[in-house]
């Protein structure tokens, strides 16, 4: 065979295939169908449980079984996303109206995982088995090949209500995510019904319905007047509440409780709550909480925080709301797959395309059903005609050799070949005209049929037929009637599966915390070796003075209304508040600075801890390793933000050395190769934070800036070099970016 080289452009291929993968994702795995609101993966899971026959009124089966049988046959993409699939319909706390019936350990609200598919066990809900995949046997939806094209599966199941609002949806895609709240069934039933009415009605008369998102959490909606720009666009922010009650104990104190959470504070949430607030607690922002329990169980959440007496409880579910998630903030992007595409939705477009959907399957249905009514009338009608002229009949059988001439005469009036007893049952026998199908009817009737009381039942029933006919002929005819039996079928849904809202929609005000004033004073910041700092009071200090400078690294004044400065050998500037900083006594273990900061321990070195207060006095004296120095004004590190860059560096570059400008003083550079070089510090230019300086000392191409000392002129200072004693006032002095002076160590 001869080889064919095609050349084509890498980057044109590149990009076909991203298109093709990005389009596969967001149709066949991330995105719902506006139709019936279930993704691929959720739909096959539930079409595989019917075919299994795994109804709400049978045993249920094993989840690895359905799983297995999920995956070998329709959705091939491994079993851990059939499971997660299959697990997300049972929950309650997740789902508007769950759709499959759990057995077994399948999560809880608190972020607890399923247990292992081979333990818990499964079966339809029978909701899911009556408006979801009720009557896939009457033609009403498309049949498409599987992966492999061995099974048949459906498009679309037909979901007799807007599952895509009652149930909600999220779902991450490429380039594009969805993200819909659950709403309450039967207010979205009596938004569909208004809109069958009327298909002129607008968002806002359909929020005369649907009052706006119902979390299967409850909590509280805030912002009520925003719902109407969040359903006619199809994106917006929910800002949801929890709820919360007061209770009081018998000792006068007072306990709040949280009897419903946010939607999104689902799972692992709800312990990020509970250290939120006992972190507001450590940093004495709310010194009034006495004790906080999580006393949730499977009859709703009760997490119980107790307060001292004549606690302000308004402004303490103030600062809740402001420093924690009992207040967040959901955010609706209601993209679906319509007509086979992405689109971003409204209230009122879902609603329009699934009442659409249900004029389809609707008249699918009726037309299935038309169809088998008029053969079951044309056979009965044959069979009518028959018990009259039986006589005639049991003549041309007794006269035939085979069936295919009985049948030629019953059709067609042929007689050649058939013996007749009188020459008028002959003439009669070729006027008959049955149907091919009346004619395979009055072959396979039994004799039994032609009792009186069978013909009787016989004549009933082709009267009832018509009566369907009649029925089936007038609700695909006129829209009205159409529009009637889906009407019919939502009352019934409501009538049965419709429960009380859950969340409630209101207008709040902006919670306002008014933090309590703090008395103004001076405190010590202290830091250990291993990253633990605490402030304690001056008296503490003086009282413990010696043992806190030899018990830890950093001792440093500041004021507790101000904030503390961690400058670090990556050229970064961390802010703290000093009321972020634990207070308390002087031997308490106090909080690792990682915790409070932007700090990372694991990638960075602290050169120097400050106040804010003292940098705005003073100038800092910045050195690097490559031998830049520079003094920057204090002033221009008085920032608010948490982490800023102090300096600007050279590639591979590191600080050495931060020092506070205080007094005229020299400064002497060591270098690893043992050079040393003493300049006076003004001859080292300030620059602002953003500059790189100027070069302190000339280094050859392997050393480096070690180590940076500063020496009062007038006065005798010595310090130990590898055991060796070097006197800094017997050093020359030397001009700035000079090479130094060599001493043998």
């Amino acid at each position: 065979m001869e080889e064919r080289i095609i050349k084509t452009e890498y980057s044109d291929i590149m990009q076909r295939s991203f298109i093709d993968y990005a389009m596969s994702v967001i149709i066949a795995r991330a995105l719902p169908d506006v139709r019936d609101g279930l993704k691929p993966v959720q739909r096959r899971t539930l079409y595989d449980m019917h075919e299994l026959g795994i109804k709400y009124d049978r045993p249920y089966r094993k989840s690895a079984r359905i799983v297995g049988d999920t995956m070998g046959k329709y959705h091939p993409h491994g079993d851990s996303s059939i499971y997660d699939a299959l697990v997300v319909l049972t929950q309650d706390f997740k789902k508007g109206i769950p759709l499959i019936d759990g057995h077994g350990n399948f999560g809880n609200i608190e972020g607890d995982g399923a247990a292992a598919m081979r333990y818990t066990e499964a079966r339809l809900q029978k909701i899911s088995q009556e408006a979801i995949l009720a009557d896939l046997d009457k033609d009403v939806v498309d049949f498409v090949p599987n992966f492999d094209e061995t099974e048949k599966e459906p498009s679309v199941l037909p979901c007799r209500f807007p599952n895509l609002l009652v149930n909600g949806s999220e779902g991450i895609a490429v380039g594009m995510a969805t993200s819909i709240p659950p709403h309450n069934l039967g207010e979205v039933i009596d938004a569909t019904k208004a809109y069958v009415k009327n298909e002129n009605i607008t968002t806002r008369e359909l929020m005369k319905y649907i009052k706006g998102p119902d979390f299967p959490t409850g909590g509280i909606v805030c912002n009520k007047d925003e719902l109407v720009s969040i359903y006619e666009t199809g994106t917006g922010k929910i800002k949801i509440r929890g709820k919360v009650e007061v209770e009081k104990t018998k000792g006068g104190k007072l306990n709040l409780v949280i009897t419903e959470i946010p939607y999104t504070m689902i799972g692992v949430n709800i312990g990020k709550f509970l250290q939120d607030v006992a972190t507001l607690y450590e940093q004495k922002k709310a010194p009034e909480i006495l004790d906080i329990s999580n006393q949730s169980s499977k009859e709703g959440i009760r997490i119980v925080i107790e307060l001292k007496k004549d606690t302000n409880v308004e402004n303490f579910k103030n600062l809740l709301y402001k420093k924690t998630r009992l207040e967040d903030t959901f955010g609706v992007n209601m993209i679906a797959i319509a007509d086979g595409r992405p689109e971003t939705l409204g209230l009122k477009s879902i609603i329009a395309r699934n009442v659409a959907f249900q004029y389809e399957i609707t008249t699918r249905k009726y037309t299935t059903l038309l169809n088998k009514e008029l053969e079951k009338r044309e056979i009965q009608e044959g069979l009518i005609r028959a018990c009259n002229i039986i006589d005639l009949i049991i003549e041309i059988l007794r006269g035939s050799k085979d069936r295919s001439m009985v049948k030629n005469c019953l059709t067609s009036g042929i007689t050649d070949g058939i013996k007749f007893r009188s020459k008028e049952s002959g003439i009669m026998a070729q006027q008959l005209n049955f149907t091919e199908r009346q004619a395979n009817a009055i072959l396979d009737m039994r004799l039994y049929k032609l009792i009186g009381l069978e013909i009787e039942a016989l004549m009933k029933e082709n009267a009832e037929t018509n009566a369907n006919i009649y029925k089936y002929e007038d609700i695909l005819e006129r829209h009205d009637s159409m529009a009637q039996v889906i009407i019919q079928e939502l009352d019934s849904l409501k009538k049965e599966y419709a429960r009380k809202r859950r969340t409630h929609i209101e207008n709040a005000q902006e919670a306002v915390y008014e933090e309590r004033k703090i008395e103004e004073m001076d405190v010590i910041f202290l830091m250990d070796k291993f990253g633990y700092c605490k402030t304690i009071d001056m008296t503490t200090y003086e009282r413990n003075k010696e043992a806190a400078h030899v018990e830890f690294k950093y001792v440093v004044k500041c004021r507790n209304t101000g904030r503390i400065g961690l400058f670090t050998n990556k050229g970064q500037l961390h802010t703290i508040k000093v009321s972020d900083i634990p207070f308390g006594k002087f031997r308490d273990k106090g909080l690792p600075i990682d915790n409070i900061s932007n700090y990372s321990s694991t990638n960075e070195e602290i050169i120097i801890i400050t106040s804010q207060s003292e940098l705005n006095l003073y100038r800092l004296l910045f050195v690097t390793r490559q031998g830049m120095c520079k003094i920057v004004s204090g002033g221009e590190f008085d920032v608010a933000k948490r982490t800023v860059a102090s300096t600007k560096l050279s590639e591979a570059d590191e600080i050495v050395d931060i020092h506070v400008i205080t007094e005229h003083q020299h400064i002497i550079l060591q270098s690893k190769n043992g050079y040393f070089l003493r300049f006076d510090i003004d001859e080292i230019a300030e620059f602002k934070k953003t500059a790189i300086g100027v070069r302190g000392m000339k280094l050859a191409k392997e050393d480096y800036i070690e180590t940076v000392y500063y020496y009062q002129p007038g006065t005798e200072c010595s310090i130990h070099v590898k055991d060796k004693k070097i006197d800094l006032n017997k050093l020359k002095i030397n001009k700035r970016d000079t090479k130094g002076t060599k001493l043998r160590l």
